[in-house]
């Protein structure tokens, strides 16, 4: 049986990097706690490191990436949350320009850290942002200009007609804006490189290590089951699987989930077929579809379902579904893996930081809403600097009130099919229907 909570992906079928840390067994005195061992507790476990902050401590329940740092599309993509739009109420025109700044800058914070610590982690320039409209196509070609004002030494461009088939074998779509700057990669090996420079740094991480309590004060207790931390600073970075450790940041969020599959090694000529650029791509629908060629000339496939919140019985023959759709010349293709797992999410789609109401030394990062793989490595950026004195973007970005999920413990599955109904109403209005 395939399973959401404690799936094989082909993440950790391929990893290349063979870490293991131990569990905690003792009490350690340390500077900052970090509680989770995704993208945003390590990258800022390294951020700090990396500006001299001394005793950092990393505790991970589980594995390091076994929420979904470990289970995404790797994508490298543009964007920090679904639609600034949303957050513009919150933080003003100059604020939305300060996130604006910092909104494709995520490839380049991946493409340093790969080149600074040597991470094996198979980056591949090329990504497609693909529209099956004219209101897309129009859409696209805004996206275009604010690219390339962002960037203008990359290559952007918006394809329509037969030229989007420079980029992606498929008839699915009418157009695409090609952004040769953003790409993918193997994201548990990026994670557990960073993880690794992280220590060769002085860090210390603990797998398997769940914690069991937190008492806040000036000085910080974190006792988990056979050891505890004392710390200055604690950063709560658990993403879905909080499981209502910190009730203030239990009730931000709600889970939903994704699910993707891989498919069995294809040939060379089958792989340029369907991307000439071996890229990354989604749509930019309220609920993408998102796909890749990996390392081996496999297909990484994946999605979440449209409207009505439940797990499919059949995680293969799902995703497939939809990957047919795009690709239906790979019906013979056999399907290797299949998994899935949840990611929470915030009801403005934006990522969420900031301190716990009432402990100054108790910072938190999370709500990633699907889109955490390189807005996490600019976000712990942010993060990093909130922790030791704050930044412009810090100010703005934990400005944003964290909104209340009411009743997403009994009524889970309704709050997020209507979130998912209202998201693809609204998609019409801004160009994404």
């Amino acid at each position: 049986m395939l399973s959401v909570e404690t799936p094989t992906t082909y993440y950790t079928a391929t990893k290349k990097y063979d870490l293991a840390f131990p569990d905690l067994e003792q009490v350690i005195d340390a500077e900052v706690v970090v509680v989770g061992g995704g993208f945003s507790g390590i990258n800022t476990a390294l951020e700090l490191a990396e500006k001299g902050v001394k005793n950092i401590v990393v505790l991970e329940a589980r594995y390091l990436g076994f929420g979904g740092s470990g289970r995404n599309g790797g994508h490298v993509m543009a964007g920090i949350g679904h639609d600034l739009e949303k957050i513009r109420k919150s933080v003003g025109d100059q604020g939305l320009q300060a996130v604006f700044e910092i909104s494709d800058v995520g490839a380049s914070i991946i493409k340093s850290r790969i080149e600074k610590y040597g991470i094996d982690a198979d980056f591949q320039h090329g990504y497609g942002y693909m529209g099956l409209n004219k209101r897309q196509g129009k859409l696209l070609q805004a996206w275009e200009k604010e690219f390339k004002q962002l960037n203008p030494n990359h290559e952007i461009e918006y394809l329509e007609g037969a030229a989007v088939k420079s980029i992606i074998g498929s008839d699915y779509y009418s157009c695409a804006l090609k952004h040769m700057g953003n790409g993918h990669i193997h994201s548990l090996n990026m994670l557990l490189g960073s993880a690794k420079a992280f220590v060769g740094l002085g860090g210390q991480i603990f797998e398997n290590t769940p914690v069991l309590e937190v008492t806040y004060g000036n000085s910080i207790t974190v006792r988990t089951a056979k050891g505890m931390v004392r710390a200055n600073k604690i950063l709560w970075s658990c993403g879905a699987f909080l499981d209502r450790l910190e009730p203030f940041l239990h009730r931000r969020t709600i889970n939903t989930y994704a699910y993707q599959l891989v498919t069995e090694p294809l040939s060379v000529d089958l792989i340029n077929q369907i991307s000439p650029i071996r890229g990354a791509f989604s749509d930019i629908r309220p609920v993408i579809d998102y796909y890749r060629v990996t390392n081996e000339n496999r297909v990484l496939f994946g999605s979440a379902t449209k409207a009505i919140e439940y797990i499919p019985n059949d995680l293969k023959a799902w995703n497939r579904g939809l990957m047919l759709r795009v690709f239906p010349y790979l019906e013979s293709v056999k399907i290797d893996l299949a998994w899935g797992g949840p990611m929470e999410c915030t009801a403005n789609l934006f990522p969420q930081v900031g301190t716990v109401p009432g402990h100054p030394n108790a910072y938190f990062v999370q709500g990633y809403s699907g889109f955490g793989v390189t807005p996490s490595h600019v976000v712990s950026q942010v993060v990093a600097e909130g922790m030791l004195g704050g930044s412009r973007h810090w100010d703005v970005m934990s400005s944003i009130k964290p909104t209340q999920v009411v009743g997403k413990d009994t009524w889970r599955n309704l709050i997020c099919t209507l979130g998912k109904i209202s998201h693809q109403l609204v998609g019409y209005t801004n160009g994404r229907r």
